[in-house]
């Protein structure tokens, strides 16, 4: 039973030495890895945004087949709301998310005359 105890506390000792000797090895950006860190993020941020419309997109295509348009109302942010099959209203925010409407939150869209 010693034993167990004992060897288990020198292996836990090991890893902790060696996770200490890694963190000490880090060393100091320069200007090529931080501008390649920030190239990283610009491309990142870029391929989220890609994403976020492309699955915006993507649900409000399948919204307009599968479910009604409701004519003359709006979203809280000027989209369109639609209505399901089981009566629920939603619309579709800029993540591509259903973002389901209360009453209150449905607006009567202001037709402007051209």
């Amino acid at each position: 039973m010693k034993k167990k105890i004992v060897a288990g506390l020198l292996t836990l000792a090991l890893f902790g030495g060696v996770t200490l000797s890694v963190n000490a090895q880090e060393k100091k950006k320069t200007e090529v890895g931080k501008a390649l860190d920030h190239t990283g993020k610009a491309i990142g941020k870029g391929a989220k945004s890609v994403g976020n419309k492309t699955a915006e997109v993507a649900v409000k295509g399948g919204s307009k087949v599968a479910d009604k348009t409701w004519k003359g109302k709006m979203a809280p942010d000027g989209s369109d709301v639609y209505i399901n099959a089981k009566n629920e209203k939603y619309y579709v925010n800029s993540k591509g998310a259903k973002i389901w409407l209360k009453p209150s939150q449905i607006k009567t869209r202001i037709e402007t005359k051209n």
